[in-house]
């Protein structure tokens, strides 16, 4: 197979690698992504708008876990983020709910069917074990399935890259008490390679629950987390390689009662993650077959929740000639509950042709989708772009996507309806890429449009049923400059509106919804090489006021709908290395101006000024 190389990302506000040259650079601008088609190929050979963070970016999140590195990308908006370390993480891509974005990990969905509307949890994966992430935009279930109606993360983990023996290590410690660890070993040879990981999370924490008695004595929530990942490659012969894994994640920790209410509540998760990748490659193409195995086991205040999840796919990537490529793939999932003894299953044939020549491209692809319980559907991508003389890249993206009802909507203990239809949307986006001729200043325009319809709401007493539609529409603005391989400068803006149509009996009703999401966001980024050793970043974030609802206990917990400051933060980063460039000595700073006069969430703390530092080393 093809070694594949992923340098710098177009998105703002994260870090870019510590060196860099000119070159390096140009390169960045047009980089090779594996999601966007499911075979590798270029940014500018492919229609769809495709975020990579780097290796690079992510061993500068030393101090960061994975949602404060999501919410750092343009148009991804994560609550919780800031808030307690261990406090539960809600994603919004584009302004969706959590449960229209699509995690993989390595190109194989993560799904808890225990867990609201199927999400998974990302307090589970550690970014000491990600290599890099791909954030693909858009609908993509014609090529991914349910859910990915907002888009697709793709976190790729670690893999060997040398032939020798070679451990990797990370020491730090800062504030609340926060200490981490972890260890990787790997070793990459003819026949044989692997990676085996370990990391350790431990943190005393804030109190998640704002304190507004005057007492000052709610106690701290702490947080601790363990996981181990192995990753093996065998080369069976020069076309075929198999790829075992196996991922384990256990935390546990405190959490409050409710907004504004103390409390010593209890929560424990763990997931069990296994399977393999297999990929056999011929004169014109490569077949490769997936499947995995999540085990998801839950507990919250004596509570037992649970699943478990398996995904079988296998699919062909055939160069018909040097213009045309077909993808044609089969898909099956099955999803089971332990109580109620329940089980789905979606079996999904899909196929997308790609047509490449004199800088067009076009992209068309259908697939159908046959539930047990629902019936079928189909979803369709209609993907045409166009690249003017390697400067200017055109494009435009017609798609449908859906999302299946999660298992516990249809049979879960609370408000379950097995009648439920699946909800289906419609998007339209469009934009603009251009590069300067030099290629050191890059910029990306984007607009997008999205409707879904059959939207699962939970209405009391009934529980859950298919009702409203939600419009969603926004831009997104991203500009970089790279004058030379010791400065970088990236800036965003992205803005997102939206409306919840009711349909009541009586008479629709329209509202804005879009609840804790802000309407625009501001990223901007400086990264600056001192010296050949010495590495200084600073970023600035800046997030509009939100809406959020309050169940106030003191009215009946009658909804109440409270705003959310606008807020700014302003983080720094600094490495040195020493030993050459074995030893890495960082600190990861964030929140200087100690804004702690706003929320994430309504009744909940927010951290304040925090800063880690520590050593990264390789033996």
């Amino acid at each position: 197979m093809k070694k594949i190389f992923i340098v710098a990302a177009v998105v703002t506000s994260t870090q870019l690698a510590a060196q860099t040259t000119d070159e390096d650079s140009i390169k960045s601008l047009d980089k090779v992504v594996i999601t966007a088609t499911k075979y590798p190929t270029k940014q500018s050979n492919t229609g769809k708008v495709v975020s990579v963070i780097s290796h690079e970016q992510i061993e500068k999140s030393s101090g960061k876990d994975l949602a404060q590195v999501l919410n750092e990308q343009t148009g991804l908006t994560v609550s919780g983020s800031f808030s307690n370390p261990g406090k539960d993480k809600s994603i919004f891509f584009r302004g969706a709910s959590s449960n229209y974005t699509l995690i993989l990990l390595d190109g194989i969905p993560l799904n808890d069917p225990s867990g609201t509307g199927g999400t998974f949890d990302i307090r589970l994966i550690p970014v000491e074990q990600i290599e890099r992430i791909e954030i693909l935009k858009g609908s993509q279930s014609t090529l991914y399935g349910s859910n990915a109606i907002a888009g697709v993360i793709n976190i790729i983990s670690k893999k060997p890259l040398s032939p020798q023996l070679t451990g990797q290590g990370l020491l730090s410690y800062g504030s609340y008490n926060t200490f981490k660890a972890n260890a990787d070993v790997s070793r990459k040879s003819k026949w044989l390679e692997y990676n085996l990981n370990y990391g350790y999370f431990d943190t005393k924490g804030i109190s998640e629950a704002k304190d507004t008695t005057g007492a000052g004595n709610f106690d701290k929530d702490g947080f601790t987390r363990q996981s181990f990942q192995a990753n093996f490659g065998v080369n069976v012969n020069t076309h075929i390689k198999l790829s075992p894994f196996y991922r384990f994640s256990q935390f546990d920790g405190e959490y409050d009662s409710d907004a504004f209410t103390d409390g010593k509540e209890k929560y424990k998760a763990r997931l069990v993650n296994t399977g393999l990748i297999g990929t056999f490659d011929y004169e014109k193409g490569i077949v490769t077959i997936n499947y995995g195995y999540d085990f998801t086991d839950l507990s919250y205040s004596g509570y037992l929740l649970g699943g478990k999840f398996n995904h079988a796919e296998a699919y062909v990537n055939h160069n018909i000639n040097d213009h045309l490529r077909l993808l044609a793939g089969l898909n099956y999932q099955t999803f089971r509950l332990p109580k109620p003894d329940t089980t789905n299953n979606i079996f999904s044939p899909y196929a997308s042709l790609v047509y490449h020549q004199s800088g067009f491209t076009m992209e068309l692809g259908s697939r159908y989708n046959k539930h047990n319980r629902y019936g079928d559907n189909f979803t369709y991508s209609i993907n045409p772009s166009y690249l003017l003389k390697e400067r200017l890249k055109m494009f435009i993206d017609i798609s449908s996507g859906y999302r299946a009802p999660a298992i516990n909507e249809l049979f879960g203990p609370f408000g379950a309806n097995p009648e439920l239809k699946p909800e289906t949307s419609s998007t339209i986006e469009g934009g603009l890429q251009g590069w300067t001729l030099n290629k050191k200043i890059s910029a990306l325009a984007t607009f997008y449009q999205r409707e879904i319809e059959d939207v699962i709401v939970y209405e009391y007493p009934k529980g859950y049923v298919n009702r409203d539609r939600q419009k969603d529409h926004g831009v997104e603005f991203e500009f970089q400059y790279v004058p030379d391989n010791r400065w970088s400068l990236k800036a965003s803006y992205a803005f997102v509106d939206g409306e919840l149509t009711q349909k009541l009996a009586t008479k629709d009703t329209t509202f804005h919804n879009l609840i804790r999401r802000p309407k625009h966001t501001v990223n901007f980024f400086g990264g600056y090489q001192v010296t050949s050793k010495f590495f200084l970043s600073t970023s600035l974030q800046y997030f509009s006021k939100r809406d959020d609802i309050y169940y106030n206990p003191n009215n009946f917990y009658f909804p109440e709908q409270k705003v959310l400051k606008a807020y700014f933060l302003w983080n720094a980063y600094a490495e040195y290395k020493v030993l050459n460039n074995g030893l890495v000595i960082f600190v990861d700073a964030k929140n200087l101006l100690n804004n702690k006069d706003y929320a994430e969430v309504y009744g909940y703390n927010v951290q304040g000024i925090t800063a880690y530092g520590g050593i990264r080393f390789k033996l």
